[in-house]
């Protein structure tokens, strides 16, 4: 077991021998300047019942349902992601929990676009014991379902559920030997040992999530954290380090807010152990960086896609 006070030790080492000990960790245990790639669609988007404060989709943005998306539409954004070099295809759809309906949609999405040579990942939510043993004989390769900050803070970001909930459906996914994908967001007016407690509880999963995704705040207009403030950037990468530090062989994904990194914040980050990212220009409602731009600042660092 991590303990809070071993994580603090590490995250407050001096910064340049940090870095060094997670890239040190890191070429370890990966193969050096290559990349994991994943795309990520909304499936089913807005009219969320939830209050989760970043997100634009929650019920206190008030943004109604949009659209939910068919198997041949699925199918179709598959085909180009794995077009612009994913190999992972991530799923995503708004609310609470999802219906037993929309989870047998979702378990036929799932054998079609593994038909592609795609990894497969779901995110919908709090599930039931009986959807996750579906979703395990669909084949479903990972299931993302983030703790987002530390347990103390949790209640101050969302109130319609709370962190054992989220624990609670993180048990079902590891019961059935689905991998996890598990992260947070860091931005979201938490500290520096909120962001500690929150690895050292990821890092004493059992097992640990094989990906996890590393968020920075999206500040989204009409949701409370618009104006938050902005994170100290050697505390985001100290958070990437520390992440790659305690779980050694997990994928650490640059996800949410990559767009508005500098090139430079981003190659910190791949050095102190990240090795994942989102392709396309959006993540659900949001932004994500270009193509283009991930292409040129490959070639700038010498990263290769993960093949």
């Amino acid at each position: 077991m991590i303990t809070i006070k071993e994580a603090t030790e590490l995250f407050e080492m001096p910064f340049l021998d940090l870095l060094h000990m997670a890239h040190s960790i890191h070429i370890e245990n990966f193969q050096k300047n290559q990349i994991q790639a994943s795309s990520l669609l909304s499936v089913k988007t807005g009219g969320c019942s939830e209050d989760c404060s970043y997100c634009a989709q929650s019920k206190k943005a008030k943004m109604p349902l949009q659209s939910i998306e068919t198997i041949e539409n699925i199918v179709s954004k598959a085909k180009d992601a794995k077009r612009m070099g994913a190999t992972r295809f991530c799923m995503g759809a708004s609310g609470k929990s999802p219906t037993d309906e929309f989870v047998n949609m979702m378990c036929e999405a799932v054998k079609e676009v593994k038909k592609l040579g795609l990894e497969t990942c779901i995110t919908m939510g709090m599930l039931t014991e009986p959807q996750v043993k579906k979703l395990k004989e669909s084949g479903l390769d990972y299931y993302n379902h983030n703790i987002d900050t530390s347990e103390s803070n949790y209640c101050n970001i969302i109130t319609t559920h709370n962190f054992q909930d989220r624990i609670e459906t993180i048990k079902l996914i590891q019961k059935y030997n689905i991998n996890l994908c598990c992260g947070g967001i860091i931005g979201l007016g938490e500290t520096n040992e909120d962001r500690i407690s929150m690895l050292v509880v990821l890092a004493n999963m059992n097992p640990q999530p094989k990906s996890i995704p590393i968020n920075k705040l999206i500040k989204i207009p009409g949701t409370d954290l618009a104006n938050s403030p902005d994170v100290d950037v050697f505390d985001f990468v100290r958070t990437v380090a520390l992440a790659r530090i305690l779980m050694k062989k997990s994928y650490v994904r640059l996800a949410a807010g990559r767009s508005a990194m500098p090139e430079i914040l981003q190659a910190i980050c791949f050095y102190a152990g990240a090795n994942s990212i989102f392709l396309g220009e959006k993540l659900l409602t949001t932004i994500n960086s270009s193509v283009s731009r991930d292409e040129q600042m490959f070639s700038k660092l010498g990263l290769k896609l993960m093949q």
